[in-house]
Protein backbone atom coordinates (compact mmCIF):
# COMPACT_ATOMS: atom_id res chain seq x y z
CA UNK A 1 0.00 0.00 0.00
CA UNK A 2 1.28 3.47 -0.91
CA UNK A 3 1.65 5.89 2.05
CA UNK A 4 -0.78 8.82 2.15
CA UNK A 5 1.84 11.59 1.58
CA UNK A 6 3.29 9.80 -1.50
CA UNK A 7 -0.20 9.52 -3.01
CA UNK A 8 -0.71 13.27 -2.60
CA UNK A 9 2.68 13.99 -4.25
CA UNK A 10 1.86 11.74 -7.20
CA UNK A 11 -1.55 13.38 -7.68
CA UNK A 12 -0.01 16.86 -7.48
CA UNK A 13 2.59 15.90 -10.09
CA UNK A 14 -0.05 14.51 -12.46
CA UNK A 15 -2.18 17.67 -12.04
CA UNK A 16 0.84 19.89 -12.82
CA UNK A 17 1.77 17.93 -15.94
CA UNK A 18 -1.81 17.93 -17.24
CA UNK A 19 -2.11 21.69 -16.72
CA UNK A 20 1.07 22.24 -18.81
CA UNK A 21 -0.52 20.33 -21.69
CA UNK A 22 -3.65 22.48 -21.40
CA UNK A 23 -1.57 25.68 -21.58
CA UNK A 24 -0.22 24.63 -24.99
CA UNK A 25 -3.78 24.16 -26.27
CA UNK A 26 -4.88 27.65 -25.22
CA UNK A 27 -4.42 30.14 -28.05
CA UNK A 28 -3.06 33.68 -27.68
CA UNK A 29 -1.82 36.62 -29.75
CA UNK A 30 1.56 38.32 -29.83
CA UNK A 31 2.93 41.57 -31.15
CA UNK A 32 6.51 42.43 -32.00
CA UNK A 33 7.44 46.00 -31.15
CA UNK A 34 9.06 47.74 -34.16
CA UNK A 35 8.65 44.85 -36.58
CA UNK A 36 9.72 45.35 -40.22
CA UNK A 37 12.86 47.30 -39.31
CA UNK A 38 15.22 49.06 -41.70
CA UNK A 39 18.74 49.17 -40.25
CA UNK A 40 21.42 51.64 -41.24
CA UNK A 41 24.16 50.28 -43.56
CA UNK A 42 27.06 48.27 -42.16
CA UNK A 43 30.36 47.13 -43.69
CA UNK A 44 30.61 43.60 -45.03
CA UNK A 45 31.95 41.32 -42.30
CA UNK A 46 30.52 43.32 -39.39
CA UNK A 47 28.03 41.84 -36.93
CA UNK A 48 24.79 43.45 -35.85
CA UNK A 49 23.14 42.67 -32.50
CA UNK A 50 19.35 42.99 -32.45
CA UNK A 51 16.73 42.76 -29.73
CA UNK A 52 13.10 42.28 -30.74
CA UNK A 53 10.57 42.85 -27.96
CA UNK A 54 7.75 40.28 -28.19
CA UNK A 55 4.59 41.22 -26.27
CA UNK A 56 1.87 38.73 -25.39
CA UNK A 57 -1.37 40.60 -26.18
CA UNK A 58 -3.68 37.65 -25.48
CA UNK A 59 -5.25 36.16 -22.38
CA UNK A 60 -3.25 32.90 -22.32
CA UNK A 61 0.51 32.40 -21.89
CA UNK A 62 2.48 32.34 -25.15
CA UNK A 63 4.61 29.19 -25.45
CA UNK A 64 7.27 29.21 -28.16
CA UNK A 65 7.40 25.88 -29.98
CA UNK A 66 9.95 26.72 -32.70
CA UNK A 67 11.97 29.54 -34.24
CA UNK A 68 13.25 29.60 -37.84
CA UNK A 69 15.54 32.14 -39.48
CA UNK A 70 15.83 32.70 -43.23
CA UNK A 71 19.61 32.53 -43.17
CA UNK A 72 22.39 30.78 -41.27
CA UNK A 73 23.87 34.24 -40.73
CA UNK A 74 21.22 34.86 -38.02
CA UNK A 75 21.89 33.25 -34.66
CA UNK A 76 19.90 33.28 -31.44
CA UNK A 77 21.85 32.22 -28.37
CA UNK A 78 19.90 33.95 -25.64
CA UNK A 79 16.19 34.66 -25.62
CA UNK A 80 13.54 35.04 -23.00
CA UNK A 81 10.57 34.06 -25.15
CA UNK A 82 10.23 30.36 -24.35
CA UNK A 83 7.07 31.32 -22.45
CA UNK A 84 5.55 34.78 -21.99
CA UNK A 85 2.69 35.35 -19.51
CA UNK A 86 -0.36 37.34 -20.69
CA UNK A 87 0.33 41.09 -20.89
CA UNK A 88 4.10 40.63 -20.42
CA UNK A 89 7.06 40.99 -22.77
CA UNK A 90 10.04 38.83 -23.73
CA UNK A 91 13.20 39.62 -25.66
CA UNK A 92 14.26 37.80 -28.81
CA UNK A 93 18.02 38.40 -29.04
CA UNK A 94 19.63 37.80 -32.44
CA UNK A 95 22.99 38.42 -34.03
CA UNK A 96 23.35 39.01 -37.78
CA UNK A 97 26.73 38.26 -39.38
CA UNK A 98 27.13 40.07 -42.71
CA UNK A 99 30.21 38.12 -43.87
CA UNK A 100 28.41 36.46 -46.79
CA UNK A 101 26.19 39.34 -47.95
CA UNK A 102 26.66 42.50 -50.00
CA UNK A 103 23.88 44.88 -51.03
CA UNK A 104 20.33 45.07 -49.75
CA UNK A 105 19.59 42.07 -47.53
CA UNK A 106 16.12 41.21 -46.22
CA UNK A 107 15.83 38.60 -43.47
CA UNK A 108 12.88 36.78 -41.89
CA UNK A 109 12.46 35.21 -38.47
CA UNK A 110 9.45 32.92 -38.12
CA UNK A 111 8.01 32.24 -34.66
CA UNK A 112 5.80 29.20 -34.07
CA UNK A 113 3.71 28.67 -30.96
CA UNK A 114 0.18 28.61 -29.60
CA UNK A 115 -1.01 31.50 -31.78
CA UNK A 116 -4.73 32.18 -32.24
CA UNK A 117 -4.81 33.86 -35.66
CA UNK A 118 -2.19 31.83 -37.53
CA UNK A 119 0.26 29.00 -37.02
CA UNK A 120 3.23 31.41 -37.27
CA UNK A 121 4.30 35.01 -36.77
CA UNK A 122 6.92 36.58 -39.02
CA UNK A 123 9.50 39.22 -38.06
CA UNK A 124 11.33 41.02 -40.86
CA UNK A 125 14.22 43.42 -41.18
CA UNK A 126 16.44 44.70 -43.95
CA UNK A 127 19.91 46.18 -44.05
CA UNK A 128 22.37 47.41 -46.67
CA UNK A 129 25.70 45.60 -46.46
CA UNK A 130 28.38 47.82 -47.98
CA UNK A 131 31.74 46.50 -49.20
CA UNK A 132 34.90 48.24 -48.01
CA UNK A 133 35.43 51.29 -50.26
CA UNK A 134 39.19 50.84 -50.55
CA UNK A 135 39.16 47.30 -51.83
CA UNK A 136 36.36 44.84 -52.42
CA UNK A 137 37.38 41.38 -51.26
CA UNK A 138 35.95 38.33 -52.87
CA UNK A 139 34.44 35.48 -50.87
CA UNK A 140 37.63 33.42 -50.82
CA UNK A 141 39.64 36.27 -49.25
CA UNK A 142 36.98 36.87 -46.59
CA UNK A 143 36.83 33.11 -45.99
CA UNK A 144 40.60 32.89 -45.44
CA UNK A 145 40.53 35.84 -42.99
CA UNK A 146 37.74 34.25 -40.95
CA UNK A 147 39.44 30.85 -41.05
CA UNK A 148 42.61 32.35 -39.59
CA UNK A 149 40.62 34.19 -36.89
CA UNK A 150 38.84 31.30 -35.22
CA UNK A 151 39.70 28.18 -37.19
CA UNK A 152 36.17 26.82 -37.16
CA UNK A 153 34.81 28.76 -40.11
CA UNK A 154 35.49 25.91 -42.56
CA UNK A 155 32.84 23.77 -40.90
CA UNK A 156 30.47 26.74 -40.71
CA UNK A 157 30.67 27.34 -44.47
CA UNK A 158 31.30 23.86 -45.88
CA UNK A 159 29.67 21.77 -43.17
CA UNK A 160 31.06 18.65 -41.59
CA UNK A 161 32.20 15.90 -43.93
CA UNK A 162 29.58 13.52 -42.52
CA UNK A 163 26.69 15.96 -42.99
CA UNK A 164 26.83 17.02 -46.66
CA UNK A 165 23.22 16.19 -47.55
CA UNK A 166 22.33 14.93 -51.01
CA UNK A 167 21.57 16.03 -54.57
CA UNK A 168 19.27 14.79 -57.33
CA UNK A 169 19.98 14.58 -61.07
Amino acid sequence: MIPYHKTICILALLFTLSSCKNLRKEKTTIEVIDNNRHYYPILAGQKLNMVFVVKNTGKAPFILSDLFTSCGCLTSDKSSIKAIPPGKEGNLILQYNSIKNVGLVQQYITIYGNLATSDKYEITFDIHVVPNGLYTKDFEEMYEEEKQKDGGIKNMVDGNENNKGYYVN
